[in-house]
């Protein structure tokens, strides 16, 4: 791959996370400042709904990858089509104050930038010689995006600021227009079926029970997950912890630096502890944040915050990798689809919409919660999924990241 390919891709990654950045952290602070609501309980089941969009757009993105774009459309040229789509509906969500249209036009938006993630990675891989070398360095620069995303708005002070929004319109605007000058990722000209796209052919791991139990562990912690998503910034913010969005980002300087270890642990301590490890962080993540505090328990928030690294990487990543070893060559890329629609689409979207309500249920004014008590839920339903995992999971064989 040229040198000049690379910083091309490089820019596209940083820009391509940054944009989501931008917006998707601190929207949870945005809504409850700039929209109608008509009391506390629904203002935070709809802030949960909001959040909800991407998991939908998730699982419909497989389907338009799938059976639209690989078929018609070179990759580089629909991705730069979708963001100057996208840049005007970023532009549109602060001008609303009713809940109901910023909805839809979360939604709208986020079917238009779901895809662009897998497209990115299309022409990426595209370009490069050794994917396998190569993609980790092009795509750090997405995680970089997102942390300098996340260091503006802080340092601003603009989290429940509609420029937020502003911020990702021109940002996507910006890589709306670059993306027609990537290097060419044509279209496969076959178009692939429905099934193919969700990634059915890989049903045939749910014969070993050691996947379905993971499988279903992985669906169920993305219930904790979606808490720390949609409401971690709205908390921070209540608290007063200042430039709230600036400090999230150790949460990604956290994974970036855990995932490093990754390869080693699968190998050494093996896929289940692995797990296990990364659930465990899940419960103290959230024990953190329930009693932490301005004052002497303010370590306990940087803590929960911290912990992201091992909750998302020790689960998450180390899921993907099991993922890839229980399938195999044939059907491992149908494997990864289908987990990520389980997790990222179902799993998220049952979360998003239960962490609204659970969340709702806590609200003690307009702009206060009782968060010892939200915190902990997540915290109970972590440490549920833990226990039916060390009693359920037997996985007979070692795998190895080298295998």
């Amino acid at each position: 791959m040229k040198t000049t390919t690379g910083v091309q891709l490089a820019f596209m990654m940083f820009v391509e996370y940054f944009i989501w950045s931008a917006w998707y952290v601190t929207m949870t602070s945005y809504m409850p400042e700039h929209l109608h609501f008509t009391d506390a309980h629904s203002r935070d089941i709809q802030i949960g709904a909001a959040y909800s969009a991407l998991a939908i757009a998730t699982m419909i993105s497989p389907f338009f990858i799938g059976m639209v774009a690989d078929r018609y459309f070179a990759a580089q040229k629909i991705m730069g089509f979708m963001h100057l789509l996208g840049a005007v509906l970023l532009f549109l969500a602060p001008t609303t104050t009713n809940s109901n249209i910023f909805y839809w036009i979360i939604l709208a938006y986020s079917l238009l930038y779901m895809p662009t993630i897998a497209l990115s990675n299309s022409i990426a891989f595209h370009q490069m010689d050794d994917p396998g070398k190569q993609f980790p360095w092009v795509r750090v620069f997405g995680t970089i995006g997102w942390i300098i995303a996340g260091l503006i708005i802080g340092g601003l002070k603009l989290e429940r600021s509609g420029a937020t929004f502003q911020i990702a319109a021109g940002a996507s605007l910006l890589l709306g227009l670059v993306s027609f000058f990537l290097p060419n990722t044509p279209p496969k000209g076959v178009a692939t079926d429905a099934s193919a796209s969700l990634g059915t052919q890989a049903f045939v791991l749910f014969k070993s029970r050691p996947y379905l139990i993971f499988f279903i562990a992985a669906i169920l912690v993305c219930i904790p997950l979606s808490f720390y998503y949609g409401f971690a910034n709205n908390f921070l913010n209540e608290l007063g912890v200042k430039n709230a969005a600036g400090k999230m980002i150790l949460g990604q300087i956290s994974e970036g630096l855990f995932i490093m270890a990754i390869p080693f642990l699968f190998n050494s301590i093996g896929v289940k502890k692995m797990l296990i490890l990364g659930m465990t962080a899940w419960i103290l993540r959230y024990i953190c944040f329930a009693y932490g505090n301005i004052g002497p328990s303010e370590w306990m928030l940087y803590a929960g915050i911290i912990l992201h690294g091992v909750c998302y990487d020790f689960f998450f990543v180390t899921g993907y990798m099991y993922t890839e070893k229980k399938a195999g060559g044939k059907i491992k890329n149908a494997a990864q689809g289908l987990f990520t629609f389980a997790t990222y689409g179902l799993g998220m979207f049952i979360g998003t919409w239960f962490s609204g309500y659970a969340v709702g249920n806590y609200a003690t004014g307009e702009h206060t919660h009782n968060w010892t008590g939200i915190w902990l839920v997540p915290a109970y339903i972590a440490a549920a999924v833990l226990i039916y995992f060390i009693l359920f999971f037997r996985e007979k064989k070692q795998l190895s990241a080298n295998q």
